[in-house]
């Protein structure tokens, strides 16, 4: 298991690794934009992201608990566990006569919102990890 300079700083990790996962399906539904019956996918990954966030930083799941009215009903499954990213189909969008439902137009803009999103995680990480390196240049000094 490699260094860890902080919680956030795992949490920027998960979130930049979910981001680049989607970047790669939506080059996917791009480079299938001619492919007869290709339906565009995605992934959904915020659920995944909150969860581990929950759990880095120790704060209680929000969940309705479950009433058991008999020893013999089941017993609740931890969401923790049960939480991973999702892949789905992007529906919505008119079919082509060869059964093809990419629209470019929508790839691109997700492609692009994607992007920034994962510019501003990179930029996240560089001022986390800027704030740990002047923590440990201050401390040097001291000595």
């Amino acid at each position: 298991m490699g260094f860890e300079i902080s919680k956030t700083h795992a949490l920027l990790a998960q979130a930049m690794d979910y981001r680049a996962a989607r970047q790669d399906m939506i080059s996917s539904n791009i480079a299938n934009a001619d492919t007869p019956y290709y339906k565009p996918r995605d992934i959904s990954f915020q659920d995944a992201l909150i969860a581990k966030r929950n759990e880095l930083y120790e704060e209680p799941a929000k969940t309705l608990q479950m009433a058991r009215t008999n020893e013999r009903d089941l017993q609740p499954q931890k969401e923790r566990e049960s939480i991973k990213p999702t892949l789905f189909f992007r529906d919505g969008h008119m079919a082509r006569n060869d059964g093809n439902s990419v629209d470019i137009d929508v790839e691109t803009t997700e492609m692009s919102k994607n992007s920034i999103m994962f510019n501003a995680l990179v930029m996240a990480n560089k001022k986390d990890t800027a704030i740990f390196n002047s923590v440990l240049d201050a401390s040097a000094k001291i000595n």
